[in-house]
């Protein structure tokens, strides 16, 4: 969608204010990866109210096919914003995903940056929790009964995004964010790239070198000729028309 990062902030203020929920999912080369190789995976990011463009390679593709993209919006952005916006508005916040004691680090250090903020809950999910019908209740539940006006849910895609739509069934007031890493790096468990980095599209290469056993082989075999693809063919699409 082309839509600021502030803009997604007052969307979810006037949406809290009308009494409506939603999610926002922050498409970055991966995710865009899956969902055209997979139509499910496609009709589940479509179930987003909000998409944003998470990742520098997706923005220059849209401005290149002539779509108006005004800015990347990353998750790991959104989630300062967001709860900057939740402390603002007297609105309570919950974090779901992260390792043990990572989703209650980040809350502290959301809490202690804006003060006003209401935390909900803070909860990690035992790992294969979605696979679990019962467990995936549990989880369900135990957010259900926090009654957050905004949930945080970092588990990676597609797995949030699945959760967020058991989630919104019991909380259709709520506003719910897939954001990925955006827990632990609020947590202080690893630091975005400098400024300059996430500008030129390289945030990708720190993330490579903070996380190399992880996420070399998704980086460099499956998003980096996607990402050159997707370039390209924006470009014929800019070119050619079609």
């Amino acid at each position: 969608m082309s839509i600021t990062e502030a803009g997604v902030a007052d969307h979810v203020s006037r949406a809290w204010a009308d009494g409506r929920g939603g999610a926002i999912l922050t498409a970055n080369v991966d995710i865009v990866r899956a969902a055209t190789r997979d139509p499910a995976l496609a009709d589940l990011v479509g179930r987003s109210e909000l998409v944003v463009a998470d990742g520098m390679p997706v923005v220059w593709a849209g401005r290149l096919a002539g779509t108006a993209i005004p800015e990347r919006v990353a998750g790991s952005s959104l989630v300062h914003s967001l709860s900057e916006r939740a402390a603002r508005d007297g609105r309570s916040v919950y974090l779901l995903g992260g390792s043990s004691g990572v989703p209650e680090a980040a809350a502290a250090a959301l809490l202690e940056r804006y003060p006003s903020l209401r935390i909900a809950g803070a909860h990690s999910p035992p790992y294969g929790f979605d696979a679990d019908p019962a467990a995936r209740r549990d989880v369900t539940e135990l957010v259900r009964a926090a009654r957050p006006d905004l949930v945080l849910v970092g588990l990676g895609f597609p797995k949030q995004e699945r959760t967020i739509l058991d989630l919104r069934a019991e909380l259709p007031d709520a506003w719910f964010l897939g954001c990925g890493a955006g827990i632990p790096m609020a947590a202080g468990q690893f630091r975005r790239a400098p400024g300059f980095l996430q500008r030129s599209g390289g945030e990708w290469l720190h993330r490579l070198v903070l996380e190399p056993r992880r996420l070399a082989r998704r980086y460099l075999v499956d998003d980096l000729p996607f990402a050159v693809r997707l370039l390209t063919g924006a470009l014929r699409v800019r070119l050619l028309g079609r």
